[in-house]
């Protein structure tokens, strides 16, 4: 039997460490987060054309079609369907769940686009920080 530290006989196994589990999303291929300026700006502009026009979209239809659902429900001759409360209540919560939504959405793409602007000022002000040491050779 092998002992910490040991490997046992062939299987390439120890038994001081796991061998490493897959990555956060495995199949992607890729072994980190990092990305290009190029791939933050088109996922901002995934979102903006995209993901925010089709999720208000969406939205909108749904509002409509429960307020129509609300509106047979609901009292006809002073008798109504427990149901139409019901709806509308969901209603209500779905319209609240989509406005956060639009509202993560707009902060993700906020954040996708400053994330360069953050860098570059970072990275300017750090030049600008730094002084540079003459030197005796810079008069050649």
């Amino acid at each position: 039997m092998a002992t910490t530290g040991e490997h046992s006989s062939g299987t390439g196994l120890s038994l001081d460490h796991q061998t490493p589990g897959p990555g956060l999303f495995p199949g992607t291929g890729q072994p980190d987060f990092t990305s290009t300026p190029e791939a933050k700006r088109s996922a901002a502009n995934t979102i903006e054309g995209h993901l925010e026009p089709d999720t208000r979209k969406s939205g909108s239809h749904a509002d409509e079609a429960t307020a129509a659902a609300v509106k047979e429900f609901g009292p006809h001759d002073g008798q109504g369907w427990a149901t139409s409360g019901a709806l509308k209540k969901a209603q209500t919560t779905w319209s609240e769940q989509v406005q956060a939504l639009m509202n993560r959405l707009g902060a993700e793409k906020a954040a996708l686009r400053g994330t360069n602007t953050l860098f570059l000022n970072t990275d300017r002000a750090i030049n600008h920080g730094i002084a540079r040491v003459p030197s005796s050779l810079d008069h050649y």
